[in-house]
């Protein structure tokens, strides 16, 4: 099938998860005072915003798009607890205390987004189907496994091994050399997740606008604060930043050093046979791998179709234009996909740190969250929670990522100019191992 022809009819370039649960567009006025304004609509803004909310305060969130147009509803909606520590490297350099604290934290994280979803009955089609994590050179089965057992021992997660020659009980594919599955991760609809917690937040008196966009934060007289936006200033006691991915250096401009937005993109199929899916992704696992130029996969959560996120090269490109070097990846690993098309491709940033670790404190004039790191599902709406307990001083201690260490990259200001290099050395290094 030719570039042109991977394209089903009625293709769109946005995310597949809005056909169920789209943004929305709130342009009623701007109040002149709030107790609190959020700023950023996602996961950790709404969830700090609710908590205040219900506290007594008067609470105003802005946005500068449409409400859920952010990171948050463009992500590939996988949940999980402190994979991204273990797996990902990120206890390399971390006092080894500080890891512990942050492990638990994570898996407080975790079990937060399970008790919000269920307790609260939100439609979010949160599922904990497990999750393999694939080897995709021979040299990284014996890394993986041993990263699975660390894992397992420091999170309390059920893990078990598979070498190629088994692997196909988990996964339909001979792509990989082995992995691994964690049974207690899985996934939700970002999307409706999204939807609820707006919900969520308008019962609870929050004020939501969108077309908000909001410059730098300035003192104001009595203790208060300036947030000055695109349709008017607000003075506010306390202010919450919560962009994330979307931090940008005329709003924030010291989170916005520390705060590098990367591109992630994905692609939806049509509509396919269920057992296929079944076949190629058996009990609807969550799928990911060692690769440094990392892919993630899942069904949808109806079992309809496959997602399946990336990126397509060096370069930033436009979604559409993505879309065939994303398809080309997917097949690579299930080549059974190539009789089928696309409908939906879409791209969104994840916010990354120097550390590889989410941070949360003051700066900018704002108590922040920020630096999901790929895994902001679970931790950034835990962080927007801790964020309003800390405001409302009813935390018994600091989360492990309230420090007041938070690196700024080197010989960056807000221009990502070095993302191209470091995905082509990423992208270098996978070939090599694999090859």
């Amino acid at each position: 099938m030719s570039a042109a022809d991977i394209f089903a009819e009625g293709f769109k370039a946005e995310p597949y998860w809005w056909e169920a649960a789209a943004p929305e567009t709130d342009l009623d006025p701007l109040p002149t005072r709030a107790d609190a304004v959020v700023i950023g609509s996602g996961y950790a803004g709404l969830n700090a915003a609710t908590e205040l909310a219900r506290a007594g305060l008067d609470v105003v969130v802005i946005d500068g798009g449409r409400l859920g147009e952010g990171g948050s509803t463009r992500s590939g909606g996988m949940v999980s607890s402190g994979q991204k520590l273990v797996v990902g490297g990120a206890i390399k350099g971390i006092d080894p205390e500080l890891f512990d604290r942050m492990i638990g934290d994570s898996i407080s994280s975790f079990d937060y987004l399970q008790t919000l979803i269920q307790g609260e009955g939100l439609d979010a089609d949160l599922a904990i189907t497990g999750r393999f994590f694939g080897a995709h050179a021979r040299s990284l089965v014996e890394p993986t496994w041993r990263n699975g057992r660390i894992l397992a021992e420091k999170t309390g997660v059920n893990v078990h091994f598979y070498d190629r020659g088994t692997q196909r009980q988990v996964i339909g594919s001979d792509y990989y050399y082995g992995g691994m599955v964690v049974d207690e991760y899985g996934g939700l609809h970002p999307g409706k997740y999204h939807r609820a917690l707006r919900e969520r937040a308008r019962k609870a008196g929050v004020k939501l606008r969108s077309h908000a966009k909001a410059g730098p934060v300035r003192d104001a007289a009595d203790g208060m604060k300036l947030v000055p936006t695109e349709r008017g200033d607000i003075l506010a006691r306390h202010v919450v930043s919560a962009t994330n991915g979307y931090t940008r250096k005329d709003g924030h401009p010291e989170l916005a050093r520390r705060v590098v937005p990367v591109k992630s993109y994905q692609i939806a199929t049509e509509p396919l046979p269920p057992d296929l899916i079944e076949t190629l992704i058996p009990k609807a696992r969550m799928i990911s791998d060692t690769r440094r130029d990392v892919i993630y996969s899942r069904p949808s959560p109806d079992g309809s179709r496959i997602l399946f996120g990336s990126r397509p090269g060096f370069f930033e490109r436009d979604d559409r234009e993505a879309a065939p070097a994303i398809y080309e990846r997917m097949t690579e690993i299930w080549p059974e996909l190539k009789a089928y098309k696309i409908t939906h491709a879409w791209s969104g940033f994840v916010g990354m740190t120097a550390d590889k670790v989410a941070h949360m404190g003051k700066r900018d004039n704002s108590d922040f969250a920020a630096g999901c790191n790929g895994n902001g599902v679970a931790l950034m709406s835990y962080l927007g929670y801790q964020t309003a307990q800390k405001i409302l001083g009813r935390q018994n201690q600091p989360t492990a990522f309230d420090r007041d260490q938070f690196t700024a990259v080197p010989l960056y200001s807000g221009n990502p100019w070095f993302v191209p290099i470091v995905a082509a050395w990423y992208r270098l290094r996978d070939w090599s191992e694999r090859r």
